[in-house]
């Protein structure tokens, strides 16, 4: 309208002004444009993968390994719960944003086997049982709430649900939870939050 192009001009925003019609011209232009710039931009990224070419023996392992491009691409954001001793033989347990260590680690030292993934202090929670040391952060991917009703749940950042790792109750929409066995570790659950696109 007249009325609101004359109010930008009074507030200092240059600029000219355009019909409906000449608008919705440019932004199909524009969005075209954005859109294959987009396409070219995600087919020259191919995804490479840490656990390409490893053998793999333990089911963790070969759990992560087949986590690894869903989390790295968005599709999904798991948390992994691990309860082990580090090596001070103290037992220690958290949750461990997978997709933010995949983003910031490398993860070859893990699917090799030089390296045990371990929860540290800068995850979403650490406890280590002997000195009680306990933290929470949050993460590109989750937020940490500690509900009344709940207890512990995790805030995924881009749809806002919630996944909920109480044993006794489901682990939300559009969650999943797995229980795994594995010979590296006493205890681990993945919780795997898959990413709705709209």
């Amino acid at each position: 309208s007249r009325a609101l192009a004359r109010k930008l001009v009074e507030h200092g925003h240059k600029g000219t002004v355009v019909n409906r019609e000449e608008f919705e011209d440019k932004s199909a232009s524009e969005a075209a444009e954005t859109g294959k710039n987009n396409t070219l931009f995600y087919q020259s990224r191919p995804v490479t993968l840490s656990c390409a070419g490893k053998e793999l023996r333990d089911d963790f392992l070969k759990a992560l390994a087949e986590r690894e491009e869903a989390n790295r691409s968005g599709r999904v954001n798991s948390v992994v719960f691990i309860r082990d001793q580090n090596p001070l033989g103290q037992e220690v347990s958290g949750y461990i944003d997978l997709a933010h260590r995949l983003r910031s680690q490398d993860f070859d030292f893990y699917f090799s086997g030089k390296k045990k993934l371990m929860p540290g202090r800068s995850d979403l929670c650490y406890y280590n049982w002997k000195t009680q040391v306990s933290t929470s952060n949050s993460s590109p991917n989750f937020e940490v709430i500690y509900d009344d009703t709940s207890g512990l749940v995790f805030k995924n950042k881009r749809d806002k649900k919630t996944v909920n790792v109480d044993p006794d109750s489901g682990p939300g929409e559009d969650s999943s939870r797995t229980v795994l066995q594995s010979d590296l570790y006493i205890h681990v659950v993945i919780y795997d939050h898959f990413i709705r696109t709209f």
